[in-house]
């Protein structure tokens, strides 16, 4: 750099955009009274570049072949168990983020041991196996087995943390802190830290201090009252769904709290929990509530609740979902089912009707739909423009020919396993494709890999924290 551009640099409104500009190297967002585009440019070359090739370094140069991911230069710590957590975690690992997984030494996480079933051993050690429901949510993943219980082990975890970009935690508020591992003070040595906290039921609040699981949540936020059979008991949804939305808003809220800090410069806290994600996805329902001050209508089985007919319905040989979300689609299922004066009826003739005739309705459409086999209905159903689709179990769903076509089931090879099928990430990018380019990792599998390289520890001090047990695998 030149005397007159550094001297330049030193100008004070340009000590200012070097500032921003570190952060956000966009100079027309400031004034253009300031502008001195030759200090601007080698600025860039002095300082950002090396920022830019420092990061791309961690996870290697892209190339035209193998292009960059979305997320690649981005480091992750998951210091998270079960499936919220983890499964946010994946996902940001699919889309490029190096993703360290801390565990506990010897039991690992909570869902090692959550089976059956299990994937069997085939390198011949003991054990049952990787159960599939940690296979489920942890691969493009690092373990690293560590205690942050043990005073060494808390330390190498503070020392991951300052480089870290991202940490995912699912702890009860104030764990964490009382091994330094809370966000206030891991942000004193790395203030570019995003720390998402998930729990149950948040930082704040008169619940915040109690465990929170999917299915207690389910129960106390409203879904299970509106879940299972019209005139049966309250039902839980078939998968975790209330852990699993959580983790897809901790996703989005870290994402975007990545895309202010390059504004900023700066990182944050994220209070992630299950209780507010699960009343914000009651969506229509709670709405509804909140128009009319009246509670809601209790539960509907697979109908909905303000459009008749659209329900699961009975066949020969299983159950078809059907729906004519309009009269004119309503007239189109008349004529599938050869009762078109059904169109023209007084009790059916609106949506309106309908809904106030729902019992009746339902019940002369199960009349007629059980008398064919599933794939007779979908048969005639097909090009109507009605909504319909035949009720398949998990096993038919994952051999569907859409879903084999969309490759969301994709083979990798497991040290311990070998071949396993496992879930594809769902989202087609049309350059930068999210990938599945690690396998679920064994417990302190990488250990070793990682003290090494990212806090450069030499085999004799891993082997030191070893026998203290601060640290396994």
């Amino acid at each position: 750099m030149d005397k007159g551009t550094a001297a330049s640099l030193r100008k004070p409104h340009m000590r200012n955009i070097t500032a921003a500009y570190l952060v956000n190297p966009r100079p027309r967002e400031y004034c253009s009274e300031c502008y001195d585009f030759t200090a601007m440019l080698a600025m860039r070359r002095t300082f950002v570049a090396p920022l830019w090739r420092s990061a791309l370094s961690r996870r290697g140069n892209a190339t035209a072949a193998t292009p960059r991911l979305p997320l690649t230069g981005i480091r992750v710590l998951d210091i998270s168990r079960v499936l919220a957590g983890p499964y946010c975690a994946q996902i940001l690992g699919d889309l490029g983020a190096e993703v360290i997984k801390i565990e506990h030494p010897t039991r690992g996480d909570d869902t090692r041991a959550w089976g059956p079933p299990f994937a069997p051993y085939k390198d011949g050690r003991g054990g049952e196996g990787e159960s599939a429901y940690y296979l489920s949510v942890n691969r493009n993943k690092r373990s690293v087995a560590v205690s942050f219980k043990e005073k060494e082990g808390a330390k190498l975890i503070q020392t991951l943390a300052a480089k870290a970009d991202v940490i995912v935690e699912n702890y009860l508020p104030g764990t964490l802190k009382k091994y330094a591992l809370d966000y206030d003070t891991l942000a004193k040595t790395n203030p570019r830290l995003i720390y998402a906290s998930i729990t149950g039921y948040g930082q704040t609040g008169p619940y915040s201090s109690r465990a929170g699981f999917d299915v207690m949540v389910e129960a106390e936020m409203g879904l299970m009252h509106i879940t299972g059979p019209r005139d049966g008991p309250p039902v839980k949804v078939g998968v975790a769904v209330t852990d699993l939305t959580t983790g897809l808003y901790a996703v989005n809220s870290i994402l975007a709290a990545v895309i202010e800090r390059s504004h900023s410069g700066q990182g944050q806290a994220l209070d992630v929990c299950l209780s507010d994600c699960q009343v914000a996805t009651l969506a229509n329902m709670a709405q509804s509530v909140l128009v009319t001050g009246k509670r809601d209508g209790g539960r509907y089985g697979t109908s909905h609740p303000s459009v008749v007919p659209y329900r699961a319905f009975r066949t020969k040989d299983g159950d078809i979902l059907i729906g004519g979300a309009n009269d004119r689609l309503f007239g189109v299922l008349c004529k599938c089912l050869g009762q078109d004066d059904w169109a023209t009826d007084e009790r059916f003739s609106t949506n309106s009707a309908r809904v106030a005739n729902r019992d009746v309705l339902e019940h002369m459409i199960e009349n007629i739909t059980s008398s064919k086999l599933s794939k007779e209905w979908l048969d005639i159903f097909e090009g109507t423009g009605l909504a319909y689709a035949k009720i398949n179990d998990i096993k038919d769903t994952l051999e569907h020919s859409h879903v084999v076509a969309r490759d969301m089931i994709k083979e990798i090879e497991h040290p311990a396993c070998g071949q396993l099928k496992v879930l594809n990430s769902p989202v087609k990018y049309s350059r930068t494709q999210p990938s599945i380019r690690t396998p679920p990792p064994l417990l302190g599998e990488h250990t070793n890999e990682v003290l090494r390289d990212v806090l450069g520890l030499d085999t004799a001090e891993i082997e030191r924290l070893r026998e203290k047990k601060a640290v396994g695998g």
